[in-house]
């Protein structure tokens, strides 16, 4: 704290504001800031909303603590020592105001650190959950990997303020029983999590031998590859705390007196921990590109249908596409054009009739093969206050997920492989149902 450089806290608190910035972003562009409501969709309960708020929260007390000691360190600067040493101002040289400010931001960051680790501790115990499950139809909340992270994070939020409490007469010493607290508790899960990664590919491989959607093999390969890159920098995050607060809290510190390792070591850890809550950022509100064109196209649907007087067919108006009709109902202009003669087969049969010239055979398996490759026509339906369009696709990754569970073969699988979008959007083991709302434009 008082030995490194001003520029350590200036680095981590332009990486913490590009990391509050990234995440605004990205919970504006998932739902509109939706997910933050307390009631926010019929999963909406006490584990959702701990999991949501204790990860949001920790960011803004990383900046909270990154912005504060960088103030503090720029207005206090450097001193020359009688050999001539610049180092910067120790903190018994630091007047009251700046004094009284090192234990309430030693405790934020302690704070922010326990949320994180309690946002860790729930993923490793939810993805071994899920790779064990096999055919048991647990329940998540039931479970014994439920109850360790209940266990894990009460102590998570007790222990590191605890140590900040406890050593806070010492800065010095507090701040190294703080970095060495917080990032063994942060190794410890992160060690536990590779045996995950090992595991994942062959987790995928018999999921793809009994048959589950693509669509779930890729946004399972997804995940598998971020927690991937994930691991990589938590490992660049806490090792470096590692081997400064275990050479703090020894008598006599080697480390914690150069500069340029105090320096270079607390850097790289900022770059580890902003990067790797990024993509826990990802992770946990994983963004649908699809979805997210979808509400696009109903909103402007629902502009175009209220500019033209919520006509349900006005909104054609300006094409001319169905505007002329006969008296049976056919088109006779338009979009198929006045020169098309069209004679529905369902009247007199005593009589050909004609498309395009040609003389209509009944045998239409034979005549027009290509409507039975038609994909099945999708209705629109409503989500919340948005209208997902409908259309010739296929089924959604709900009504997806509830065809593989009726499939056979696939009662080997824990329903939550089906229904699987994130690690928080957690519920019990009964498949989740869809309900099919049939919206007229």
């Amino acid at each position: 704290m008082s030995h490194t450089s001003p520029a350590t806290y200036l680095v981590w608190s332009i990486i913490s504001c590009i990391l509050f910035a990234f995440l605004v972003f990205h919970m504006w562009s998932f739902d509109r800031f939706k997910c933050l409501r307390w009631n926010n969709g019929p999963y909406s309960g006490a584990f959702k909303r701990v999991m949501t708020y204790s990860y949001l929260l920790s960011v803004p007390l990383l900046m909270t603590y990154s912005i504060g000691f960088a103030i503090i360190k720029y207005q206090q600067g450097f001193i020359v020592e009688l050999d001539g040493t610049i180092i910067p101002k120790p903190y018994i040289l630091w007047p009251e105001s700046s004094r009284r400010a090192i234990f309430p931001l030693m405790l934020t960051f302690s704070f922010g650190w326990s949320m994180e680790m309690i946002t860790h501790l729930e993923e490793l115990c939810f993805w071994l959950f899920l790779v064990n499950s096999g055919s048991v139809q647990q329940d998540w909340f039931r479970s014994w990997y439920f109850r360790t992270w209940i266990v894990g994070s009460g102590l998570a939020v007790t222990y590191m303020p605890l140590l900040i409490i406890l050593t806070r007469s010492d800065p010095l010493k507090c701040e190294a029983y703080m970095f060495l607290g917080g990032s063994l508790g942060s190794l410890s899960l992160t060690l536990w999590f590779t045996p995950i990664l090992w595991a994942f590919p062959p987790f995928l491989d018999s999921l793809k031998s009994e048959g589950v959607d693509s669509a779930t093999i890729v946004r399972l390969t997804k995940f598998h590859e971020l927690n991937m890159i994930r691991v990589v920098f938590r490992f660049i995050f806490v090792v470096p705390f590692v081997i400064l607060g275990a050479d703090g809290v020894r008598d006599h510190v080697h480390i914690n007196e150069s500069m340029l390792w105090t320096d270079f070591l607390t850097m790289i850890a900022a770059f580890g921990c902003c990067i790797s809550s990024a993509l826990t950022l990802v992770i946990f509100f994983p963004r649908s590109v699809e979805g997210e064109i979808a509400t696009k196209e109903a909103a402007r649907a629902r502009r175009r249908n209220r500019s033209y007087g919520g006509n349900p067919t006005s909104s054609f108006a300006p094409d001319n596409r169905y505007s002329e009709y006969t008296d049976n109902g056919t088109p006779s202009g338009g979009l198929l054009g006045s020169k098309q003669h069209y004679s529905s087969p369902s009247q007199d049969h005593g009589s050909p009739q004609f498309l395009d010239g040609k003389e209509w055979d009944y045998d239409t398996e034979r005549q027009m093969p290509e409507l039975h490759l038609q994909p099945a026509l999708r209705p629109n339906r409503r989500r919340g206050e948005d209208i997902e369009m409908g259309g010739f696709t296929g089924l959604t990754e709900a009504n997806l997920s509830q065809h593989n569970l009726n499939r056979k073969g696939t009662g080997k699988l824990h329903p939550m492989v089906h229904n699987f979008t994130s690690p928080i959007d957690l519920y019990s083991g009964e498949p989740q149902q869809t309900r099919l709302t049939f919206t007229r434009y």
